[in-house]
This record gives C-alpha cells, sequence and structure tokens, in this order.
C-alpha cells in the first residue's frame, strides 16, 4: 500500500507531528513539485501544503498528476473544541448535509476502517498524558478526497497544539500502524460527536469501525435522509453491519432505527456479535 501523509504549514500539531515523524529515521527528500514539497520513505510519500487541508479539495488527484501514487491517506491535524479539553483524536470525513467546513455537500470520502481503528488502539496504547480524552470522533467536515482517507488530531485549544509530546505521540502511531483488515467492520449509528460507545467497542473486541452516523445528525430527520445517510455511510466503509448505539436514544427511537437499518437492506450488531480481545 502507498500511503499519503499530509502536512499543513499552518496548523501548528500538523506540523509537530511532520518534525517527530523526520526525527524517527532518515527520508528521501523527493523535491518540490506544484507548489508543495515532497519526502518519501519506503511506501509512504508525506506532503506539506501552504494552506489548510480542511479547505484543499482533492489534493489526492493533484499529488497523483505530480507523479506519486496514491492507496490511501493520513491527515495529520489539530482538533479544535470550545470544550479546551485536551484530546487526541481519529475520525473519517465527509458530510451528511451541508459542507459548511469543506467537502461535498452530502458526500462521505471513503473511510479507512481497518487502518483508522487500528490508530485509535495505538493511541490508547501509546499516550502517556492523563487528562487526554482518547478516542474516535464521528464522520465530519473537509476536504473531498477520492482515495480512504482518515484524520488524526490533537486537541482542542492553542496551549495542547503546541504540545510537541502529544504531536509525538501520534507521529509514533503513524509509524506503528499495523491495521487488521481481517475484523469485521462496522458503520456506528448513534451516540455523540465524540463516539463514547464505538470508542470502547473498538478497544475491547475485534471490530473496525467505519464512517459515524451520530444522532446530532438525524435529529429532526425523516426515515428517507436518515436510510440515505445509512447508505452513505455504509458503501463508504464498504460493510453492511450497523452497529446501534440503542442506550443514546429512547427505547421507541431505537426501535424505529433498528427498523430502518433492517429496511435499508444491513444488518444490526452488538457486542455479542463479536468476538471479544483476550485480558493478557
Amino acid at each position: 500500500m502507498s500511503r499519503l501523509l499530509v502536512c499543513s504549514m499552518p496548523d501548528i500539531p500538523s506540523v509537530n507531528m511532520k518534525e517527530s515523524l523526520l526525527s524517527f529515521h532518515d527520508w528521501e527528500d523527493m523535491g518540490e513539485k506544484g507548489g508543495f514539497s515532497f519526502l518519501s520513505y519506503e511506501d509512504t510519500v508525506m506532503v506539506t501544503i501552504p494552506d489548510m487541508h480542511i479547505r484543499h479539495e482533492s489534493l489526492d488527484r493533484e499529488v497523483e498528476d505530480l507523479g506519486f501514487s496514491i492507496d490511501e491517506i493520513i491527515v495529520m491535524s489539530k482538533h479544535s473544541a470550545k470544550s479546551g479539553t485536551p484530546a487526541l483524536t481519529a475520525h473519517p470525513i465527509g458530510n451528511y448535509h451541508e459542507n459548511e467546513f469543506g467537502g461535498r455537500e452530502g458526500a462521505l470520502v471513503k473511510a479507512n476502517p481497518a487502518l483508522m481503528t487500528d490508530a485509535l488502539r495505538r493511541i490508547v496504547q501509546r499516550n502517556d498524558i492523563p487528562e487526554n480524552q482518547l478516542c474516535f470522533e464521528v464522520t465530519h467536515h473537509g476536504p473531498w478526497l477520492d482515495k480512504p482517507t482518515f484524520y488524526i488530531e490533537v486537541g482542542s485549544v492553542q496551549e495542547q497544539w503546541e504540545n510537541k509530546h502529544a504531536a509525538e505521540i501520534l507521529a509514533h502511531v503513524i509509524e506503528e500502524l499495523d491495521p487488521h483488515p481481517e475484523y469485521p467492520i462496522a458503520v456506528g449509528m448513534g451516540g455523540g460527536h465524540y463516539a463514547p460507545r464505538f470508542t470502547e467497542v473498538a478497544l475491547n473486541y475485534k471490530v473496525n469501525f467505519g464512517h459515524m452516523l451520530p444522532n446530532y445528525q438525524m435529529e429532526g430527520r425523516d426515515d428517507e435522509d436518515i436510510v440515505r445517510m445509512l447508505k452513505l455511510a455504509c458503501e463508504a466503509s464498504d460493510t453492511k453491519l450497523v452497529y446501534l448505539h440503542k442506550k443514546s436514544v429512547k427505547k421507541p427511537e431505537a426501535r424505529r432505527l433498528s427498523s430502518l437499518i433492517e429496511s435499508a437492506g444491513f444488518e444490526q450488531i452488538d457486542s455479542s456479535c463479536l468476538e471479544k480481545f483476550s485480558e493478557s
């Protein structure tokens, strides 16, 4: 697999992750092309762009037009939250509705469930900053890309963005990724933005999560729109399995969502369907 790492110069954690990665071993300088700079190591290419990644649509096409082959993308990024909670997160990208923060309206970028879920597990293993929140985030924001993509992020305010050790943790995660594509893939449905249930399940069971559809995206939406979003999520995750966070909604709503999952031709699963990691 040929992997593209994206570093954005205006993004402090992105630059810090790049610096950490460069310290791990010698990268080949591939020079500047098309206003970007390129480095490579084995099957990984790292591109540094002068603008913010979230607004840079179709970067993968530009990079391939410059002569590089790409199979998958990891975007190194900051995470912003008004809470100011220190965090290390990973999430798929795309927009279920409006595209206020880049990407295409009503379109999801292909997820990379095995790689993203492995990243989450390694974040938890690697983290040594006790106050950090360690979790998935649900699907949100741009840019539009054709290749399977996920974001890996340091949050949530300036103080944490400037924390080079936090970026180093994520750089080690990127360096050590070793996914398990043999695990079943599930779309997460329900819950909040920081996906506590899907995070918990991924850490305890042999399953890879792709796109996640939270309650706030479904509130006030009719059945047709919910099925549309669910189909988008499953197609972009390459799965027909849906993990519904039942306890995040009232029982009548859980029954409604279960019915919509079935009517759309997908299979609802829960933890009893999954193999648990051994205690050792």
